[in-house]
């Protein structure tokens, strides 16, 4: 989509995308800002990014907000970024109503503070009804753990006697992680320059396309989301097939 109007709906989308929001602090850095800085201009760009997903129909955005790793940041930044939740939490739930769009927090919860809990817990039941956009927040987010929480689960049901070790297959597994009502991720996108996945969706993302930018995150606008879109509508997807096989089966459905 190089190049074209990016209000212009685009056609074969992916139905689910996944950003890791990757270079806040170097953006702030490059303007002599501190890091909290950097994170409210990241902000911003969630918002466009949320409008450009809603206007072209892409039905699942999940986006990357805060790993369980990040804990180990300075606590003057993650106490800025907890305040920063919750203040964009309570601003734009009023808008995300208007557009449609259903706010869902996925991760370990438990370990934010109460008041961040109630608004994620009113943010999540105020939007429940809306079905433009389904907009995943990774909050205090693994993939590890997420695996891990599964496995708990279905654990707990063989001890129970609900179901017997062997029933354990990829698609029970896949049932009680997060997102397991959507779609999978089609597209993987980090910005900031790194290229690795960061412990994210590590289940979910087995036959993602992955798309690195440069671009560091505030920067991050339609022009850069449709290249993104663009390189994965020239990619083939096999799922392990051979090109063949998979020309085959798209012509017999």
């Amino acid at each position: 989509m190089t190049g074209t109007d990016t209000n212009q709906v685009l056609v074969g989308l992916p139905r689910h995308v996944a950003i890791i929001m990757d270079g806040n602090g170097r953006w702030a850095k490059q303007r002599g800002k501190s890091r909290t800085f950097g994170h409210k201009a990241g902000a911003s760009a969630v918002r466009r990014a949320v409008a450009f997903a809603r206007r072209n129909g892409i039905e699942a955005l999940t986006l990357f907000a805060f790993s369980s790793e990040n804990w180990g940041r300075p606590s003057a930044e993650v106490t800025v970024l907890m305040e920063l939740f919750i203040n964009v939490l309570k601003r734009e739930v009023p808008q995300l109503n208007k557009n449609g769009v259903r706010l869902r927090i996925i991760g370990d919860t438990s370990r934010f503070s109460r008041r961040l809990q109630e608004h994620i817990t009113k943010a999540e039941a105020a939007t429940a009804g809306n079905t433009d956009l389904v907009l995943n927040v990774a909050a205090n987010y693994g993939g590890r753990w997420d695996i891990v929480n599964g496995c708990q689960t279905l654990a707990k049901k063989v001890l129970a006697g609900e179901i017997n070790p062997e029933d354990i297959t990829e698609d029970t597994l896949g049932s009680v992680i997060s997102l397991a009502d959507v779609a999978p991720p089609d597209l993987l996108i980090r910005t900031g320059g790194d290229m690795r996945v960061s412990n994210f969706l590590l289940w979910q993302l087995a036959y993602a396309e992955l798309y690195f930018a440069e671009v560091l995150w505030p920067d991050f606008d339609d022009h850069a989301f449709a290249e993104a879109i663009d390189c994965f509508m020239r990619r083939e997807r096999r799922f392990g097939l051979t090109s063949e096989q998979r020309e085959q089966m798209l012509a017999s459905t």
